[in-house]
């Protein structure tokens, strides 16, 4: 039987000058975990997570990382990779709480790779971006754009990194 992870989710938003990118505390069971929102190198991306940061979306005990992505439990994918996804994670939740999604912002427009600690917004097609992002666990180039994970190649928008509590990502099912 597989055992299904949910760890509640609380952000924060801890630091945000005027030239400086904001920096988000997201707590959970586990851990704190830091992060730099890039708002200068992805600012469709970052201002779409920022809005439910600031509107308190995250925080209603319904966000959580809901699923872990490893190499040993994607037997029918031929690209692996390894993130840990988080949101909403239930459709019906997805429909309450969301905003409208958002235009596609691919890594070659920004810059930021789907390396270590990189958060990401997660999507089905271009364009389809709302409330739910995952973090990368060591470096996933299939992600970036021309990537294979994702047949249209457009791979998924980045925005923003993880700077203190990568080790609470790396828990095991």
């Amino acid at each position: 039987m597989k055992k299904l992870l949910v760890i509640a989710l609380v952000f924060v938003v801890i630091s945000c000058t005027k030239n400086q990118n904001p920096r988000v505390l997201i707590s959970t069971q586990l851990g704190d975990i830091e992060a730099e929102i890039y708002l200068d190198k992805a600012p469709v991306s970052a201002s779409n997570f920022m809005q439910y940061v600031d509107s308190g979306r995250y925080n209603n005990d319904l966000a959580c990382f809901y699923r872990i992505v490893r190499q040993d439990n994607q037997p029918d994918k031929p690209i692996k990779i390894e993130v840990i996804q988080g949101g909403y994670g239930k459709d019906s939740l997805i429909e309450i709480y969301q905003f409208p999604p958002i235009k596609h912002e691919t890594t070659k427009e920004t810059g930021i790779l789907h390396n270590d600690g990189v958060l990401s917004m997660a999507r089905m097609e271009p364009g389809t971006a709302s409330s739910e992002f995952f973090i990368c666990v060591g470096d996933q180039p299939e992600l970036d754009f021309s990537g294979k994970r994702n047949p249209d190649g457009q791979g998924f928008a980045t925005f923003g990194k993880v700077y203190k509590g990568m080790d609470v990502n790396r828990i095991k099912e």
